[in-house]
């Protein structure tokens, strides 16, 4: 199976056609089509055919190009782009536009990456629904009356729906892995501090990660060894341990996956049947199956809403309409203007975390709460050492559910952030995983599998990743009917 970005390597190298007529091909999709999608909400068309013509002049002088470059690919609306609107989907940053680039930008703008513009996301990436946005939510290129998953939905969106060849998006207890697994992507969350996370605007800081949804395995390989290096602007950056793409069609001499009890509580029986089938697959790879117990996953999801809100609430305390952004229009006083800004400017979901956040750093519960958090974070982290003692990758769902119906995230929130149960535990040890499509439910809708490998181990992941991608000939990649179709 051929990745994306591969077939469209060559199709530009061998000059069977120019940058230019790639990069209309996906405006025009975008043009037609993001009106239902709703997976931008700023396209910068002018800017990515200056980067084609530029591409399509080293084209014409004989020039080699590098993987990424020429491809038409998109960044989530919480990357900052130099001279273009970034508003991680939130009224209070309406306007704001930043005077530098985020390094992973930085890094693929000097490759001639050509950026098609920005994707829609959850308000600050909070929420599973991408619902929370100011621009409203994007769909489901599988269903449009589903949602396509959050916070990094409208990534997801735009490349299922064939109007970019691959997106990066942002994950801090999932916002990757969970659309990707609803609209049936590979979606990668790397170990922390592979990528530099210089120039994404923070929501929890010890867990967010950039990382890429693509097509294939293959794509995410690339994408992942552009963005993946040291990086002096971001304390926390190590970079990666070793390219993960000239290893990609490696085979491990003994493979063991393991299967943790946990992750399996709940889970739709539709799910929990197309990952056994993944499971015997991977048996008739020659793979060595072990069932583990990891107790602290059960105590992930509060852990992380406990801590991830608690940096929210730090992070957020910057946005006060006195520097950039939205401000409140009539206030008598300092005090009044902040406290009408931020109530005016942050939807309904921010302010629930936001305040949930202040409460548990507050006197009197920092100790019961926030403390005791940073304890169970460390149970996680030995429960994962353990685990990858006695195996090399970990097999769960990426979801419990596959996507559900437009509107249901507003009805029942705690039902929605049990979304998250499966992928939170990663973002709190920090440790890299994957999820790529294993199959359809009974409505067509894709479900995700989850690969889960201990830190700085993305070749190992991918390899796994890959290997089930080939023994199954690429069978859970399906086309959708949106977009630039013809180079889908």
């Amino acid at each position: 199976m051929t990745g994306m970005i591969e077939k469209l390597n060559s199709l530009l190298q061998k000059k069977k056609i120019s940058c230019i007529e790639l990069t209309q091909a996906y405006l025009n999709g975008i043009a037609r089509d993001n009106g239902v999608l709703n997976a931008y909400v700023r396209v910068t068309e002018e800017r990515a055919l200056e980067t084609a013509a530029v591409v399509d002049h080293k084209l014409a002088a004989g020039q080699i190009l590098s993987p990424l470059e020429g491809i038409p690919m998109t960044l989530k609306d919480n990357i900052s782009t130099r001279g273009v609107e970034t508003t991680c989907c939130s009224k209070i940053l309406q306007g704001y536009t930043p005077i530098y680039d985020a390094s992973v930008w930085q890094t693929l703008k000097r490759q001639n990456a050509v950026l098609l513009g920005k994707t829609n996301m959850d308000e600050f990436a909070m929420g599973s629904s991408c619902e929370t946005s100011c621009y409203g939510g994007a769909v489901n290129p599988f269903d449009i009356d589903c949602v396509a998953g959050g916070s990094s939905g409208g990534g997801a969106a735009a490349v299922a729906g064939n109007l970019a060849a691959y997106a990066l998006g942002s994950d801090t207890g999932g916002s990757i892995r969970q659309p990707a697994g609803f609209c049936g992507l590979v979606g990668l969350k790397p170990t922390y501090g592979t990528v530099s996370r210089f120039g994404l605007i923070a929501y929890a800081s010890s867990l967010d990660q950039i990382g890429p949804l693509c097509k294939s395995v293959a794509d995410a390989a690339l994408v992942f060894d552009a963005i993946s290096c040291q990086d002096p602007m971001d304390s926390t950056s190590i970079g990666q341990k070793e390219p993960t793409w000239p290893q990609l069609t490696q085979k491990p001499e003994k493979l063991i996956i393991g299967i943790v009890k946990e992750y399996f509580k709940g889970v739709n029986p539709q799910i929990e049947k197309a990952l056994q089938n993944a499971v015997h697959t991977y048996e008739k790879m020659g793979a060595e199956i072990v069932k583990l117990s990891m107790p602290a996953v059960s105590y992930a999801l509060p852990v992380y809403y406990i801590l991830a809100c608690a940096e929210a609430s730090s992070n957020l305390g910057r946005y006060d309409g006195i520097r950039y952004g939205y401000r409140t229009k009539h206030y008598n006083s300092v005090y009044e203007m902040i406290c009408k800004t931020r109530s005016e400017g942050f939807g309904p979901e921010v302010q629930r975390r936001i305040l949930l956040g202040s409460y548990v750093l507050s006197a009197g519960y920092y100790d019961a709460y926030y403390k005791k958090a940073q304890n169970l974070r460390g149970a996680v982290v030995q429960g994962f050492d353990e685990a990858f003692s006695r195996c090399d990758v970990i097999l769960a769902p990426t979801v419990p559910a596959t996507a559900f119906p437009k509107g249901f995230a507003a009805q029942d929130q705690v039902q929605t952030y049990q979304t998250d149960v499966c992928t939170v535990p990663v973002n709190i040890a920090g440790i890299p995983a994957l999820s790529m499509p294993c199959g359809y439910d009974k409505k067509g809708l894709p479900i995700g599998m989850q690969l889960i490998a201990n830190r700085f181990e993305e070749a190992k992941l991918l390899q796994i990743a890959y290997q089930f991608e080939q023994a199954t000939d690429g069978e859970f990649y399906r086309k959708t009917k949106w977009g630039c179709c013809q180079y889908a």
